[in-house]
């Protein structure tokens, strides 16, 4: 008993250390001043109209839409992005927008038809890819309760408001450099993948 209480005192002593010793290095520094001919201030104004977005806001913004599905009572899906990762995913980025007057509610039908999806409430689940060269249709992935790898929540979508969204599929083969995307009610578009 005593030698098993002596290793844990070692291994806490020795993780203390560690940390302490991390923490003094982080530290380093900290009382140095901050030059003076920078801002403090993290804050971006906003750009003037019809001037170029630059530093930050260039980085959340997307800077190119690779496709636009227009969907019922003004609703927009802007297609951002379409990323493969080594891990076997892609990765479908965009913002819905409403371009009506008033607020629009997302339609029940783009959770698709699942029981296991939909009662986890309104999601993108009932997007698809097709792939009509391998003759294959690639549906948003869920994890193991059942719940769609994509955004979720979605209620009402104020007039001249949008919202980041984002759907993971299985990704198709590297052979696949073209798919048709296709979420309910919206309109179909084709996606280049690279």
């Amino acid at each position: 008993m005593n030698a098993r209480y002596a290793r844990k005192t070692r291994r806490g002593v020795v993780a203390a250390t560690i940390a302490s010793v991390a923490l003094f290095a982080a530290g380093c520094g900290a009382g140095e001043k901050p030059p003076t001919d920078k801002p403090t201030s993290t804050t971006v104004a906003p750009p003037k109209s019809g001037a170029a977005t630059q530093g930050t806001e260039a980085a959340e913004q997307p800077t190119e839409t690779l496709a636009v599905l227009k969907g019922r009572k003004g609703l927009q899906l802007a297609i951002t992005s379409v990323d493969r990762d080594a891990g076997g995913f892609l990765t479908v980025k965009g913002r819905l927008s409403n371009a009506g007057d008033s607020g629009s509610a997302v339609p029940a039908q783009v959770s698709g038809d699942e029981t296991e999806v939909v009662k986890h409430g309104t999601s993108l689940g009932g997007a698809t890819l097709v792939d009509s060269v391998g003759k294959k249709r690639y549906y948003v992935l869920r994890d193991t309760d059942g719940r769609p790898l994509t955004t979720s929540g979605l209620g009402v979508v104020k007039a001249d408001d949008a919202i980041d969204v984002f759907m993971q599929f299985p990704a198709p083969p590297a052979s696949t450099t073209e798919v048709s995307f296709q979420l309910p009610t919206f309109e179909p578009a084709t996606l280049k993948l690279s």
